[in-house]
C-alpha cells in the first residue's frame, strides 16, 4: 500500500530530490481532487483567496507560466506576472534584490524560472515567501516531473513496476533529472537513451538503465517519454545533423510498435516535429501529450494549495 503524508514538510518546492515518497503521493492524490475543479461550470475554488502569488520568469515560457497562472486563478489567488524585460533587472538589479523588493509587498509564494541552476535554492534561503521552482538551468523542473507521473498513474493505474523509456537530450534536460528522481522513487524501471555526447556523466549513479540504442530502450516499454533537443544550450556539434538525429533517435511509428501495445507517448514540449518525434506519433492514438498539459494545471494547483494552505472544505466549495 502506498504511503501518503498529510502535509509537505517545507515552505518551498525546489526539486524532487527534496520530497519523500509520501509527499509525492500527497501531491498526486491532491491533484486528482484539483482536476475535478476543471470539470465544473465555474472553475474556481476560494482556497487561496486573499493571497498573492508572483510569477517571476527570467526565461521564456508558454506552457509552464500559463499553467501556473491558470492554477493560481482557479485557486482564487491574486496573481502578478513580472515581465523581466520591463523590470529593474535590465537596469542591473540583482536577483536577490529583485526578490527582496517583491517580497516586501507580502506575496505568499513566488514561482521562479531562471537560467542558472540553483537560483531557486538561493531565493528560498533568502525569502520568507514560499519558492516554487518552475525550472532552474539544467537542474530540475519538479512540477513537470510531477505532472508526468500524474499522467502515467492516471493512464496506467500505477507507476511501480512499469518500464519507462526516456529518449533525447538528457544532458541539458531539467525535466529528465526531475523525472528520473521521481519515477525511480516510485518504483519504475527507467531506461535513459540518447547520443553518447548527450548522456550526463552521473547517469550510472542515478539508478537507471542507460543505452544508446533506442530499440533496446523502448522494447516492451509501458511509456515512452521524448525530450526536446535543446539547441539553444548547445555550443558545439553534439551530433552530425538534425536529419541524422531523427534517423537514429527519432520516435517513429515503427519504433513505437516495439513497446507494449498499450504504451503511451509523452513529451514535455515544446516539440521539434521531425527531429525527436514524428508527427504521426505526436498526434497518434497513443499520445498523451495534451493530457500532460491539462494535468499540469491540476498538479500546480495541488502544489500551491499544499504550500500556501487551505482546507478540504475549500476545495469542495
Amino acid at each position: 500500500m502506498s504511503e501518503t503524508a498529510s502535509r509537505l514538510r517545507g515552505k518551498d518546492l525546489l526539486g524532487i530530490a527534496d520530497l519523500d515518497v509520501s509527499e509525492i503521493n500527497l501531491i498526486l492524490d491532491t491533484a486528482e481532487a484539483m482536476k475535478e475543479v476543471a470539470s465544473r461550470p465555474i472553475k474556481k475554488v476560494p482556497t487561496l483567496r486573499g493571497k498573492t502569488v508572483i510569477n517571476l520568469f527570467f526565461e521564456p515560457s508558454t506552457r509552464t507560466r500559463t499553467s501556473f497562472e491558470i492554477a493560481e486563478k482557479r485557486l482564487s489567488a491574486d496573481t502578478l506576472n513580472i515581465a523581466i524585460a520591463m523590470s529593474s533587472v535590465v537596469k542591473g538589479e540583482t536577483l536577490i534584490d529583485t526578490a527582496l523588493n517583491l517580497e516586501a509587498m507580502a506575496p505568499a509564494i513566488m514561482v521562479v524560472r531562471h537560467s542558472s541552476s540553483g537560483a531557486c535554492h538561493l531565493l528560498a534561503r533568502t525569502c520568507r515567501a514560499g519558492i516554487v521552482n518552475a525550472g532552474d538551468g539544467t537542474h530540475e523542473h519538479p512540477t513537470q516531473g510531477l505532472l508526468d507521473a500524474f499522467t502515467i498513474r492516471e493512464r496506467k493505474g500505477r507507476i511501480a513496476g512499469l518500464k519507462i523509456a526516456i529518449v533525447g537530450d538528457l544532458l541539458h534536460s531539467r525535466v529528465f533529472r526531475s523525472n528520473i528522481l521521481l519515477l525511480t522513487k516510485l518504483g519504475a524501471e527507467v531506461w535513459a537513451c540518447g547520443p553518447p555526447t548527450l548522456m550526463p556523466p552521473e547517469l550510472d549513479r542515478l539508478g537507471v538503465h542507460a543505452t544508446t540504442r533506442v530499440d533496446e530502450a523502448v522494447d516492451g516499454a509501458d511509456a515512452i517519454m521524448m525530450l526536446r533537443i535543446q539547441l539553444e544550450r548547445m555550443q558545439g556539434g553534439f551530433f552530425p545533423s538534425l536529419r541524422e538525429y531523427f534517423t537514429v533517435f527519432g520516435m517513429t511509428p515503427e519504433r513505437v510498435r516495439l513497446a507494449k501495445p498499450d504504451a503511451i507517448i509523452m513529451h514535455p514540449g515544446p516539440m521539434n516535429r521531425g527531429v525527436e518525434i514524428a508527427s504521426e506519433v505526436a498526434d497518434g492514438p497513443a499520445s498523451v501529450i495534451l493530457d500532460q498539459v491539462t494535468n499540469g494545471v491540476a498538479v500546480r494547483m495541488a502544489v500551491l494549495y499544499l504550500l500556501a494552505g487551505g482546507g478540504e472544505n475549500e476545495v469542495a466549495a
